[in-house]
């Protein structure tokens, strides 16, 4: 799997971001939508390349390759959660009161504020992390296979040629624990 462009001046990162108490929600209409539309606005803002991705209902891994010398990808998050709370806050309200802290930070009740991210070094940690987003369906037990999950780039790299339509994971995708 040569998928890792090495060629290419812009840093490549992996990214976990998870919904706020780890609510299920993120797979819901209403917020795949607002993501949808996020990424399209801020990638048309602050360009960077989706290289994989797989949502999960309540949280999501991601591989970006960001342009050259730009390194900006938490402007980019903060974009992107910042759209999908303002198209959805008010339908995912969960009743708890906010803490101060984030009433300070005008924090929404759909993303925890924090996010997970691992610049990625070579070919060989891209595939590991690619590997590792394809097959997080199967290793929650949403999915008896990767292919059967909608929410991923798996049946892109399907189409590509880089996974066979019935690709099981690797060893290490089986067994690495990145949540």
């Amino acid at each position: 799997m040569s998928r890792y462009r090495r060629a290419r001046d812009g840093q490549t990162y992996f990214f976990t971001l998870v919904s706020y108490w780890r609510r299920p929600i993120l797979c819901s209409v209403p917020i795949r939508t607002a993501l949808r539309s996020a990424l399209i606005e801020v990638r048309q803002r602050r360009p960077f390349d989706i290289d994989a991705w797989v949502l999960m209902p309540d949280h999501l891994h991601t591989i970006w390759t960001l342009p050259p010398d730009d390194v900006d990808y938490s402007t980019r998050w903060a974009l992107i959660k910042r759209l999908v709370s303002r198209s959805c806050a008010t339908q995912f309200e969960d009743g708890r009161q906010p803490s101060a802290s984030r009433i300070k930070h005008r924090d929404a009740s759909i993303w925890h504020r924090r996010f997970h991210e691992h610049r990625i070094r070579d070919e060989s940690d891209f595939e590991r992390h690619a590997d590792y987003i394809h097959f997080n369906p199967v290793k929650h037990g949403y999915a008896a296979s990767a292919a059967v999950w909608p929410f991923s780039t798996f049946h892109r790299y399907v189409r590509e040629g880089v996974y066979p339509a019935d690709w099981g994971g690797t060893v290490h995708a089986q067994r690495v624990e990145w949540d």
